[in-house]
């Protein structure tokens, strides 16, 4: 199989951070929007770009013709991890054959006997080499015509593709459609935070703000899938790992981890020991939070303070990773100090929710809340 030299400009990774979940966004909105059948076209071909090598696209569509595709693939898989110790044998006896030739001119000084096991060594190590010549055409034979027959089912494929999202569509309208209410009122039994009902203009706003970053870095776990995929097919198929993709995808996470704070906040997904807590009335949950918030907002004021620190020096220096890669480490490190801010930012909305909520109570009988 041919190798591959690919290496990931920088500019194309910032670029499809900031692009393709905005892009992921759109597609998405719209199509809840338009309630559009569950089976897609665009992603049936996304999927048979991507994946079709072991019949994604068709398993997308409910073919169970995608299961040819997979013995292909491993006999790939397979071919190609005997082509590397074939590789590695040939080499092996490339090197036999120079030391017989040296040996022979070294024997063409000493006696006939010696020249003549010089020249019978000389013919074993050709010999060999010959043999795993042989070995290493017969494997990359096989590897080479699994991937033709990979890529005839493909092309195949790309014609009958839209009949066969077509005739999966027709099938999937036959089924009752879930309620999407219960999937609602589930995930809104799941919060044990009173301030979690709450909603103010002020509030919604900062909600609204920490929802778009928690969805746009979301999608960030769909390019991972891709990137670690293209790694994996470009080691074990192609030979070829590469410098950049497992740098890239933690940098990416680290980043994701950052700014995904707030919305964390905000949908009460963070650690922490609920175990007494759980117990409290909702006045005195709402109580406790007010109270430890101090704490909540010493810890984000720090991680703002400290990040832009960290950004600032970075940028000012230009710095680059050490790796061969060489990215642009400032636009890594703005992350601590604009997930910082999200997080203030939704510290301050569970604050005044929290506010709300206990003149709410302290407005009450004494009897109720």
């Amino acid at each position: 199989m041919p190798s591959l030299t690919f290496v990931l400009p920088h500019w194309v990774y910032w670029a499809g951070l900031l692009l393709l979940p905005l892009i992921a966004l759109y597609l998405t909105r719209r199509q809840i929007a338009s309630r559009r059948a569950r089976v897609s076209k665009g992603i049936a071909y996304m999927l048979w770009i991507s994946g079709g090598f072991v019949g994604l696209h068709r398993f997308y569509v409910r073919s169970v013709w995608g299961l040819l595709f997979i013995p292909l693939f491993i006999a790939i898989l397979y071919a190609n991890a005997h082509e590397r110790d074939a590789r590695n044998a040939v080499s092996a006896a490339r090197n036999e054959v120079s030391v017989a030739v040296f040996m022979v001119e070294r024997a063409a000084k000493q006696s006939v006997t010696e020249q003549q096991k010089a020249g019978i060594d000389l013919d074993n190590a050709r010999r060999a080499m010959v043999a795993a010549q042989v070995n290493h055409e017969e494997w990359s034979g096989i590897a080479r015509w699994a991937g033709i027959a990979i890529l005839i089912l493909l092309l195949i494929d790309a014609a009958l593709l839209p009949g066969l999202v077509r005739r999966c569509e027709a099938r999937e309208a036959e089924r009752d459609t879930e309620d999407p209410g219960d999937w609602t009122r589930a995930q809104a039994e799941v919060h044990h935070d009173p301030a979690y009902r709450v909603h103010t203009r002020f509030t919604d706003w900062i909600d609204r703000i920490n929802g778009f970053a928690g969805e746009f870095v979301a999608f960030w776990a769909v390019i991972a899938v891709f990137v670690y995929y293209y790694e994996v097919i470009a080691r074990y198929v192609f030979n070829s790992p590469t410098n950049w993709a497992h740098e890239s995808m933690f940098l990416m996470f680290g980043m994701q981890y950052l700014l995904a704070g707030g919305f964390a906040l905000r949908e009460d997904a963070h650690v922490r020991v609920d175990v007494v807590y759980l117990l409290f009335s909702d006045r005195l949950k709402v109580l406790v939070d007010v109270i430890t918030s101090v704490f909540f907002f010493i810890f984000a004021g720090a991680l703002l303070w400290t990040g832009w620190t960290f950004f600032s020096d970075s940028y000012a220096v230009s710095e680059v990773s050490f790796t061969e890669w060489a990215i642009q480490y400032w636009p890594i490190k703005l992350a601590l100090p604009l997930g910082a801010a999200l997080l203030v930012l939704q510290g301050i909305a569970k604050l005044v929710k929290d506010i709300v909520l206990l003149r709410r109570h302290m407005s009450q009988p004494a009897g109720e809340g």
